[in-house]
């Protein structure tokens, strides 16, 4: 018997293709969620599981919740104390079973945490084929940001199918030899995600009062600073000079500064030793993504080591003082909204007082631009997955036994 022709494959595939898409943190489930709900849009050709890793447990659930998506699998693989390896191993082997379990058409992963590094592996050893969201970025240090610039590095290797937001993106991959016909630039769907939440906050009368009240404390005729903070590798010194760069500034400027805290210990407590008790800084609890859009749209400028925040403050006209000492989001370096300060105190205060005293300067730094995409690079992507999952073989390539297959021969 001759072996199907492409046609009679394609004619084969009556039911949808079983999408699989593994996340575990609030960035991951943020920028994924435009994406899983476009390809639900279509039922008929997307049959699309959701599994956790629960890698930020509180801070996921809350993310999850407000794009309405529930998990369809639960790895809850955090442990009390358990170090990167011990995830990341736990991931593989509960993430690998997944996978066994489902036989999906296409594992879907996003960025650089460990989560998207665990699950892609899980998913190379057991043959699937591994679609990366938000590849191709590099920062040209491997210890910068930790661990994640060497985490996607090695996902762009396991990766069949590579979503890169933006050209400079896809030359990267390119430079590193990956196969031109498998790279897709498609923008970023932290923007699509932001244009969701834009549009709630404008629509929705109900929201609108809920925020002004949750941050009535807010003073509008001061000049409001929004911090975040969380590397890995600003632990400990970086991070203290942060915050005594922040203190100087509540002291000597007028203005009120707002850090939502992350939850991680070796933040709260020299945020809280050396920030609590001021009364123009306002240390909160973590808010949810709505929340946050709308304090990015109060602030005046940013200050923030997150990958996200980078991305999004640019389409909010927003200025941005980077602290860390590289990015891998060099676009809005280029664009002008945003500009690395590292974490040395007196540097930080020099450029907040800059953007604060000289108005030029700032209406330079805070016009709306859109370096990141333009709010529908999840339409773009889904419909790549829609042509390439119409034909296996282009899907996949050239198949590929199994980890098992492997160990039985």
């Amino acid at each position: 018997m001759r072996p199907a022709g492409k046609s009679t494959i394609r004619a084969l595939r009556m039911k949808p293709a079983t999408i699989l898409v593994v996340f575990g943190t609030r960035p991951e489930a943020i920028k994924l969620a435009p994406l899983i709900t476009e390809l639900r849009r279509e039922p008929s050709r997307f049959d699309v599981r959701l599994c956790v890793t629960g890698q930020h447990r509180e801070m996921l659930d809350q993310a999850l919740g407000q794009f309405d998506l529930v998990p369809d699998i639960d790895l809850d693989v955090m442990r009390h104390g358990q170090d990167l390896a011990q995830m990341a191993g736990r991931v593989v082997l509960e993430a690998g079973r997944v996978v066994r379990d489902v036989r999906p058409d296409l594992v879907i992963v996003q960025g650089d945490t460990t989560t998207a590094i665990a699950a892609a592996l899980a998913a190379f050893y057991e043959g699937a084929t591994v679609a990366h969201v938000e590849a191709g970025l590099r920062s040209g240090d491997d210890r910068a940001p930790w661990p994640e610039e060497v985490n996607r590095k090695m996902v762009s290797v396991i990766a069949r199918i590579h979503f890169a937001p933006t050209e400079d993106a896809k030359a990267n991959l390119l430079r590193e030899g990956i196969d031109p016909s498998r790279v897709f630039v498609t923008g970023n769907t932290v923007v699509d995600a932001l244009h969701h939440a834009l549009a709630r906050i404008a629509s929705d009368q109900e929201v609108r009062e809920r925020l002004k009240r949750s941050f009535s404390f807010l003073d509008a005729g001061r000049p409001m600073i929004l911090v975040t903070g969380h590397r890995r590798e600003s632990f400990g010194r970086p991070i203290q000079s942060v915050c005594e760069a922040l203190a100087e500034l509540a002291r000597a400027e007028d203005v009120e500064i707002v850090y939502p805290v992350h939850l991680n210990p070796n933040v709260q407590k020299p945020v809280r030793d050396i920030l609590g008790g001021n009364d123009r800084i306002h240390l909160i609890e973590p808010v949810d993504y709505l929340a946050f859009v709308y304090l990015m749209q109060r602030s005046t400028f940013i200050l923030t080591d997150s990958g996200g925040v980078q991305e999004e403050a640019p389409a909010l006209g927003k200025a941005v003082l980077v602290t860390r000492d590289r990015t891998e989001r060099p676009e809005g370096v280029a664009a002008g909204n945003l500009r690395i300060v590292g974490t040395e105190r007196a540097e930080i205060v020099a450029e907040a007082r800059l953007l604060l005293r000289d108005s030029t300067e700032y209406a330079a730094r805070s016009e709306v631009r859109s370096p990141f995409g333009d709010g529908r690079a999840s339409q773009r992507i889904a419909a790549i997955i829609g042509r390439l999952c119409a034909d296996p073989e282009e899907l996949s390539g050239s198949p590929r036994a199994t980890a098992a297959e492997e160990v039985k021969r």
